[in-house]
């Protein structure tokens, strides 16, 4: 497993976040959570569920505004940023449910992740002008162009709604990369599929951070994937940090063990003993 870029020291983190909290009336989902993403890094949040995980995804795309703390995106604020503002500033996110439009081509869907790189209004666009035919050739070519590197653009001319799940969540992440972010949020993007579709969404999850340069926070509830493609790995428990390190590290602290498995498990059995419980 790669190490974490160094972070430069004219160059701030891609994502800080200091002591941040959430509270749904006397319902805690976050509480005090700090963390630090270098440029390039591939970062993952896991917990079991109810964790706060995706309470804190939903802070970082402004669905939510936290009770408290700080968000820092490359040394901006994000939290003053409204959510229709986030592709502008460079953030892309995936869903866990999808977020794609089911009567539209695969092509289509990809297409819209550009909507905020569109200079040519729609005047322009209706009538099909030179710059907006010039323009769309060019959005086209990038849309397809992400759709070659994910290995789906054989699907490009098919309707949504008529794919598989799996092949769904890989369009969410072309229409992602499309987007041309600096950090890409990634909602449990193996949920939900067969083993060959997650070793496919892995595989391309991996070339994007090796290929690529981006920032990529990943929120999994499978955390063998997990363990395959984190440089660093938090563990979030009732709203709460409690463990933060290398995959292999948090994969053996006792913190962990325990709030995937519970108190009842003796710490150092085998594997084989556990599973047939």
């Amino acid at each position: 497993m790669s190490q974490p870029p160094a972070l430069r020291a004219s160059q701030p983190p891609a994502l800080a976040v200091e002591g941040l909290t959430l509270r749904f009336g006397q319902v805690i989902a976050l509480e005090d959570v700090s963390f630090t993403i270098q440029p390039g890094e591939l970062f993952a949040v896991i917990g079991p569920n109810g964790a706060g995980k995706t309470s804190l995804f939903n802070i970082l795309s402004r669905v939510y505004a936290p009770s408290g703390g700080r968000v820092s995106y490359f040394g901006q604020d994000l939290l003053r940023l409204r959510a229709n503002r986030l592709a502008g500033a460079g953030v892309a996110r995936t869903f866990q449910n999808l977020g794609l439009f089911r009567e539209l081509s695969v092509l289509e869907n990809v297409l819209i992740g550009r909507h905020h790189l569109m200079r040519c209004g729609p005047l322009r666009a209706g009538l099909r002008l030179g710059p907006s035919r010039a323009e769309e050739r060019a959005h086209r070519l990038a849309a397809l162009e992400a759709l070659e590197f994910i290995g789906i653009a054989q699907h490009a001319n098919a309707r949504v709604g008529e794919l598989p799940f799996g092949l769904r969540k890989q369009i969410e992440l072309a229409r992602a990369l499309a987007m041309e972010p600096r950090l890409v949020l990634l909602d449990e993007p193996v949920a939900g599929m067969s083993e060959s579709e997650r070793a496919e969404m892995t595989a391309a999850i991996r070339r994007v951070h090796a290929e690529r340069d981006l920032t990529l926070l990943l929120v999994e509830h499978d955390m063998g994937m997990v363990m395959q493609v984190a440089q660093r790995v938090m563990v979030l428990d009732f709203g709460r940090r409690i463990a933060l390190g290398a995959p292999a590290e948090v994969q053996r602290d006792e913190r962990v063990i325990r709030a995937y498995l519970g108190e009842e498990f003796e710490l150092g059995e085998p594997q084989a003993e556990v599973a047939q419980r």
